[in-house]
């Protein structure tokens, strides 16, 4: 907790935002920090509630309550330490975290809740460039090794964990820079990827042996690896995109494209870094674009679309308008269902609420218009409702549907299992092995199906305990 009576003193301050006419100009972060003693003044906020309900709405369990308590009494080191104890990236869920722990606090229960994630950026943020964070090699190595495929935020948790171990760990990653969607899919300007680049360093002087361009499947067969390495972790994601639109009229037209293609290429270009060979260039500039979902990913296609100076964007959601405020007494401590406005949708897209879309048409080849019909409440089309949209490029934002194999899984004998709408390998949450007696783990998307970074960061830890408990019979490790 913090001051006993700060939540009664002091009024739900945050973090603000470049105004969107400068912002839209550049692709860096642009959130303005709220400062230090603003944050140590929203760390008192955190009231005295008895049972703190913020956990429940923190997968890597943070201790909310005392590292707000160390901020406002000024003990920024240890506030950092006790932050690092549960979550190795703090830097990255203080950015990108849609905050549940924050849905989950007391004080959410009147709509102002404490700055959770703003005080845990600020910590994480301080922390680095204090230099408190420093590498952590293992005083003694065990002579085991452990190869992860994969350097999403799973594979990079339970490596970095399991190199504190003792272990030799070997990263294997198909893509030039480690680091997942947080490197290729998420844009710069909600997280610049000197981040990433900072924790790659600190684990490479842990014993970190990252393989960068190198492909399991392609450059090294999933036996070889199997081979070389006393255990495995599966940590390649969740790749495959979900298209309700195969079967739609006009699917096959140029400028229909999925969101994550569109989003790589804008963050290598941004990184200086060359594209793969054989892509296509996907360029909003000039165009109408509409998005099709209404989640982070489609918000992340409508702030690259503005920036890249697209004619105009129109994101288009299945789902009904949500209400502007949930109903605290059914959806309190949970994640409510409520009105949010991203940064992205704030600068400048239209957001069309229980559309459908029916199909496509074009000119020589090109996709020039988007048919569309409303839905009632039960998503079932709108006699009469139907019409068309000017669209010149369209991006597929509506999820994944679960690891994309690339030789791994088939060279494996592995299936993914479905978990709801998702596919996910068949490992438990208590050992993450995957069944056949052998050396295979598995965590993050590939095992639960798309998910959040914060998700994933808990099963890397979590995979990590585990094995090394497979590796040595026990382990210190936290789960």
């Amino acid at each position: 907790m913090g001051k006993p009576t700060g939540f009664l003193e002091f009024e739900r301050a945050d973090r603000m935002y470049e105004p969107v006419e400068n912002r839209i100009k550049h692709w860096r972060e642009f959130v303005v920090p709220l400062g230090e003693p603003n944050v140590k003044t929203q760390a008192s906020r955190c009231m005295d509630c008895g049972i703190p309900f913020c956990h429940t709405g923190c997968p890597v369990n943070n201790q909310i309550p005392d590292w707000n308590d160390l901020v406002y009494q000024g003990d920024w080191k240890t506030a950092a330490l006790n932050l690092h104890s549960t979550n190795n990236f703090p830097e990255v869920t203080g950015r990108i975290c849609p905050a549940p722990c924050e849905a989950a606090c007391t004080l959410n229960i009147d709509d102002v809740p404490v700055t959770i994630k703003t005080i845990e950026c600020t910590i994480a943020d301080k922390a680095l460039e204090a230099g408190w964070i420093t590498a952590l090699p293992p005083e003694t190595k065990t002579g085991r090794s452990v190869a992860i495929v994969g350097s999403g935020p799973a594979g990079l948790a339970a490596a970095q964990q399991l190199a504190r171990a003792g272990h030799d760990v070997h990263v294997y990653e198909k893509n030039a820079r480690p680091g997942g969607l947080l490197t290729y899919g998420i844009p710069d300007f909600k997280m610049e990827k000197q981040i990433i680049a900072r924790r790659q360093a600190q684990m490479e002087a842990e014993g970190v042996v990252f393989h960068l361009n190198v492909a399991v499947g392609r450059d090294i067969s999933a036996s070889d690896l199997e081979a070389k390495h006393d255990a495995v972790l599966l940590a390649m994601g969740s790749e495959t995109p979900f298209d309700f639109f195969a079967a739609s009229p006009g699917r096959d037209l140029d400028g229909i494209h999925y969101a994550m293609d569109f989003l790589t290429q804008q963050n290598r270009r941004v990184a200086g870094e060359a594209q793969l060979p054989g892509t296509k260039e996907i360029s909003a500039k000039g165009k109408h674009v509409i998005v099709i979902g209404g989640g982070d990913t489609g918000s992340d296609c409508i702030g690259t679309s503005i920036r890249q100076g697209a004619k105009s964007v129109t994101q288009l959601e299945i789902m009904p308008k949500a209400p502007v405020r949930e109903n605290k007494a059914l959806s309190w401590p949970h994640w409510p269902l409520k009105l949010r406005i991203s940064t992205s949708q704030a600068e400048g897209a239209d957001v069309e609420y229980s559309v459908s879309t029916t199909g496509f048409s074009g000119e020589n080849g090109q996709v020039k218009k988007l048919h569309y019909v409303h839905v009632d409440s039960k998503l079932q089309p709108v006699p009469g409702t139907d019409a068309t949209l000017d669209a010149e490029l369209v991006l597929f934002a509506m999820g994944f549907s679960g690891p994309t194999d690339g030789g791994v899984l088939s060279a494996l004998g592995l299936e993914p299992v479905a978990r709801g709408r998702f596919k996910g390998l068949d490992a438990n949450e208590q050992d993450y092995k995957l069944p056949g007696g052998g050396k295979l783990f598995a965590a993050g998307d590939v095992r639960r199906g798309q998910s959040l970074v914060v998700w994933a960061i808990r099963e890397g830890r979590q995979a990590a305990s585990a094995i090394d408990k497979f590796l040595m019979g026990t382990t210190t490790l936290p789960r």
